[in-house]
């Protein structure tokens, strides 16, 4: 671990039980699909088996009529909303596309799209309901290619999209249908001029494939629209608070009305922020009179919910011939999937973000296709910007015959330099991560064997903050109650029951941590964009700050001297004379005016920026086309770590995600939009065996803006394996592959002898 001007900490940066962890495995803890309520149907989806179609006629009339079957619900079972922008967690949409998305109108967009849905007495009557429903398609012509679909003669997805313009100097498009949705263009400088000054240009092309989250627990929602009209929804999701609002907007209900309760989670990555199943198990409720349990079987879960985006990038650097960056250009073309909103935005910021360029130009194009709408992914958008800006980066390096680490460190983003929208950077780690990678160890070791190869990439994300809310309460045996909204996926009831324990000088074990639903405690934001241990770091120090001045005040009181005489100092408060512990302290409230709860709501927006560096072996086997990964280092500015475990296992997951993109993971679609390989047979994601350790070096460069210089870990460390690999697999076979995955396929295809 490398820090720098890390304070000395009791209870941050030590390595707790996690509290969660008894229940989950002795099997106690409870997922969403574990819910069971009396009377409890089950529900079932119908799907189209085209990728895009009219509907022209649809009769459920043979499945309402099937004995057990009690409600049936299609799109005009959802009342009419009107046309806005809301927020989805780690995205916004339309509410009109939302309720399209979960049950058809007008016209199938995707394979896999949902049209009906049946609540049943069990789950084998709803499906066979559900096959008894008739749909009569008019099949319209697919495009499932960025690419394609941004072509004047592509087929049309929605007749009344138009171009939505983000920054000066960009031209709307003409008033007729397009499938781009957004033109957005972030500048820096003047990039005519920048080029103008190179005296070396390189430009080059890059495609991603679609990748899919791979969370190991479906979707699911159980829904129960009582008498008085009020809603309650058990479900596994990365925000609950998210979850209700949405559903609020599509059946126009008041949010106040609906309640959900949170379920642990099995993973989310992302791609648990939209509703699927939650407010189509309201509907056949309401219908039925009856609570409706829903998931996803894995097929479905590929088909329809939100994978990453495809994505085509071109990027273009200029520079001198000692190495500075003069210009640089990305053009960034991401699919949305059936309906607007990819993460381009976000790719867009953070393309160039590790490097100062003075003159510099991204435009970025989200763009509609025929597949499922996409949703967020670890970073969203980051991956394959970065990774298209890094390949490009090691082929300039090789032309201007300077290191790869030499080059990236002579024009690494520095505090005060200027980023992509023109803003200056604030304290970041990006020269102490390049520094420590380019100093590592497994950087500077030798290399072995024939075919191997050595790759290196950075990689960026902003960091979320928005807002999180909690609760804490004094007990007089001196323990304290955290309530939180948080949905905990990542560690989040360890970390902040570790920060309240700092702050308050307790132990963790003195802190009892609880996840509770939405009419139980402050407004949440969404687990998502690595925000959740910052914001919530505020709110216990919020709440810590709270419960040390009332209990001090009690304090004053007993001792009766003025309040000011009385400090807190290493969990105990000290008067002139006396002294109490926390414990002791704690005793008294029943006597001085009974316990102490507290509330703290926090929206800072003074979250740090985080940056990686990860160094990849590999060895190419030239007979089979397989990668073998034989070292893998992934090196990150974590802030301050407040459960080192926890980082790690943040950093370790994302490489594992990254390194997957890079070799094997794709949705395969055919010529007319079907997805070929929707199980995890065919969707090939790296298992234990296909992976050495992925070891981790911590950086810890504080985030002022933080009480315990917290910067969000789980987002970046997915980012830079798709261009480290491809970096290794060049040094490794001479070949520089311009699109992921890179397949044994892909690379017999350039290996072998062409006829």
């Amino acid at each position: 671990m490398v820090a720098t001007d890390k304070p000395t900490y009791k209870v941050v940066g030590t390595r707790p039980i996690r509290p969660d962890g008894t229940d989950k495995v002795t099997g106690r803890a409870e997922y969403g699909v574990d819910t069971r309520l009396e009377g409890m149907l089950y529900g079932a989806i119908l799907r189209s088996p085209h990728a895009h179609a009219r509907i022209k006629r649809l009769d459920t009339s043979k499945a309402e009529a099937l004995p057990g079957v009690f409600a049936v619900a299609t799109n005009a079972d959802f009342p009419r909303v009107e046309s806005g922008t809301m927020s989805i967690g780690e995205g916004t949409a339309n509410p009109v596309w939302l309720v399209d998305n979960l049950l058809a109108g007008e016209k199938v967009l995707y394979h896999g799209h949902a049209i009906a849905a049946v609540a049943a007495i069990d789950q084998h009557t709803a499906e066979d309901a559900c096959a008894l429903i008739e749909v009569e398609y008019e099949v319209l012509p697919a495009v499932v290619d960025v690419r394609e679909a941004m072509l004047d003669t592509a087929p049309i997805l929605h007749d009344d999209l138009r171009t939505t313009v983000r920054a000066r100097g960009v031209e709307p498009s003409a008033n007729r249908p397009t499938n781009i949705a957004l033109h957005l263009r972030l500048e820096k400088g003047d990039l005519e001029k920048g080029f103008a000054e190179a005296d070396v240009v390189i430009e080059r092309e890059f495609e991603t494939a679609m990748f899919h989250q791979g969370y190991i627990e479906p979707q699911n929602g159980t829904a129960w629209w009582d008498r008085d009209g009020n809603i309650t929804i058990w479900t596994s999701v990365q925000g609950t608070f998210n979850t209700r609002d949405q559903v609020a907007a599509v059946l126009k209900v008041d949010p106040s009305r609906i309640k959900v309760m949170p379920m642990e989670i099995g993973g989310g990555f992302g791609g648990k922020n939209p509703i699927y199943l939650e407010p189509v198990a309201a509907i056949l409720s309401r219908k039925s009179k009856r609570p409706v349990k829903m998931w996803m079987p894995r097929d479905a879960v590929f088909l329809a919910t939100g994978p990453t985006s495809a994505t085509y990038c071109r990027i273009k650097i200029g520079a001198k011939r000692d190495g500075t960056f003069v210009a640089g250009h990305a053009y960034l073309a991401y699919e949305a999937g059936a309906y607007p909103g990819s993460p381009v935005g976000a790719g867009a910021q953070c393309a160039f973000a590790p490097y100062n360029i003075a003159n510099q130009t991204v435009d970025g194009f989200d763009v509609v296709v025929n597949g499922p709408k996409t949703a967020a992914y670890r970073a969203p958008g980051a991956p394959a910007s970065e990774y298209a800006v890094e390949a490009t980066i090691n082929e300039l390096a090789e032309m201007l015959q300077i290191e790869p680490m030499d080059l990236r460190l002579k024009n690494a983003s520095r505090e005060g330099t200027l980023n992509s929208v023109g803003a200056p950077w604030p304290t970041i780690g990006a020269e102490a991560v390049m520094q420590a990678v380019k100093n590592h160890p497994h950087y500077n070791s030798e290399l072995q064997g024939e075919d191997t190869g050595r790759g290196v990439a950075l990689g960026f994300w902003f960091n979320g903050g928005m807002e999180s809310s909690g609760t804490a309460s004094v007990q007089a045996d001196g323990r304290v109650s955290l309530i939180l909204g948080t949905m905990d996926i990542g560690g989040s009831r360890a970390s902040m029951a570790m920060m309240l324990a700092e702050d308050l000088g307790l132990t963790m074990d003195d802190i009892n941590p609880h996840v509770v639903d939405t009419d139980n405690v402050g407004y949440n934001a969404t687990t998502g964009g690595s925000r959740v241990t910052f914001q919530g770091g505020w709110v216990t120090r919020d709440l810590a700050d709270q419960i040390k001045a009332q209990m001090s005040a009690r304090a004053a009181a007993i001792w009766d001297v003025p309040a000011d005489q009385v400090k807190y100092e290493d969990g105990a408060f000290v008067g002139p004379k006396e002294r109490f512990s926390f414990k002791e302290m704690a005793g008294k409230l029943p006597g001085t005016g009974g316990l102490i709860t507290v509330s703290a709501t926090s929206k800072r927006n003074t979250q740090g920026p985080a940056f990686a560096g990860h160094i990849v072996d590999l060895k190419v086997d030239r007979e089979t086309g397989k990668v073998q990964i034989l070292r893998y280092t992934a090196i990150q500015d974590v802030g301050t770590a407040i459960h080192p475990s926890y980082v790690e296992g943040q950093i370790q997951g994302g490489a594992v995600q990254g390194i997957g993109m890079a070799l094997n993971e794709e949705y395969v679609y055919d010529d007319q939009g079907h997805l070929r390989n929707a199980s995890f047979l065919d969707y090939r994601m790296p298992v234990a065996n296909d992976l050495p350790m992925i070891d981790v070096q911590m950086v810890e460069v504080p985030n002022p803006g933080h009480p315990f210089g917290v910067r969000g870990v789980g987002e970046v460390p997915i980012v830079p394996p798709q261009a480290a690999i491809r970096n290794a697999l060049h040094d490794a076979i001479g070949i520089n592959f311009y699109r992921t995955p890179v397949s044994p396929r892909v690379i017999l295809d350039e290996l072998l002898p062409k006829d």
